[in-house]
């Protein structure tokens, strides 16, 4: 059975602490688990726990247009890219499952993208594509939320991707995933709007390990957001959306 690494809070953590589920328990460990963290206390009831964020990335590194199918929808067609689009959102735009996204006041629309997260196990700096593999720990659910308005009036997306609650991560990390070809699912208030498989990426995730590597130095527990479907749209305030990604589970958030 394919292990989930979470982070929690309860009672007896509520400083927030790593842990693995087992059933119906959270046992917990005391350092993160690219860290080869080991249990050192008491279980926990899952139901007794609130779930936070699997990860407390120094960076979280995102792709833009990296499905054919988001390319073509976003009007992009002309100008896919010839190599990855790399772009940065903040460790303090990160929220946990069930946790709300907060929309703006300066902007007037606001997207959710469902995205494949993979995190980094250990020190990456220019490796190459077949290498790439063994930097990896695991893989997660993430949602690049998006002001798109603003991306449009600013030319750059920092502002756009940057806000506060902007990258719901989770519910877990799974070591293990067929992650060449998965589905991933945008669900927007129960009905599914986004659905591809990473198969129909335009730069698989070996490749854009290797190509981000050479930028910037990956440190262990930094994350990397592959790239969305086709499908994106617009929240309003008590909007429910979930990312899916098979394999993993599912990650469910509400606008503020």
């Amino acid at each position: 059975m394919n292990k989930k690494y979470v982070r929690f809070e309860s009672l007896g953590f509520p400083g927030g602490c790593y842990g693995v589920i087992e059933g119906n328990l959270v046992r917990p460990i005391d350092a993160p688990p690219w860290q080869g963290g080991k249990f050192f206390a008491q279980v926990e009831p899952v139901e007794a726990v609130d779930l936070l964020a699997p990860v407390e990335p120094s960076k979280v590194v995102c792709i833009g247009l990296n499905y054919h199918a988001h390319v073509e929808a976003s009007q992009s067609a002309d100008n896919a890219p010839e190599r990855p689009l790399i772009f940065l959102k903040p460790p303090s735009s990160i929220i946990g499952p069930k946790q709300k996204i907060v929309h703006p006041e300066v902007s007037e629309r606001v997207d959710y993208e469902a995205e494949l997260g993979v995190v980094i196990g250990k020190t990456a700096r220019n490796v190459s594509a077949e290498d790439a593999e063994q930097y990896i720990f695991g893989f997660t659910c993430v949602n690049d939320v998006t002001a798109r308005d603003l991306q449009k009036k600013d030319g750059q997306w920092s502002r756009a991707k940057g806000f506060d609650t902007f990258c719901p991560v989770g519910p877990w990390i799974v070591p293990e995933l067929n992650y060449r070809d998965v589905l991933v699912e945008g669900i927007h208030n129960g009905e599914i709007k986004q659905s591809g498989r990473t198969s129909l990426m335009i730069f698989d995730i070996p490749f854009l390990i290797s190509y981000i590597s050479k930028v910037m130095t990956l440190n262990p527990g930094d994350l990397i957001s592959t790239g969305t479907p086709a499908g994106i749209a617009p929240m309003k305030s008590g909007d429910t959306i979930q990312v899916r990604v098979e394999g993993i589970g599912t990650l469910e958030n509400k606008m503020a």
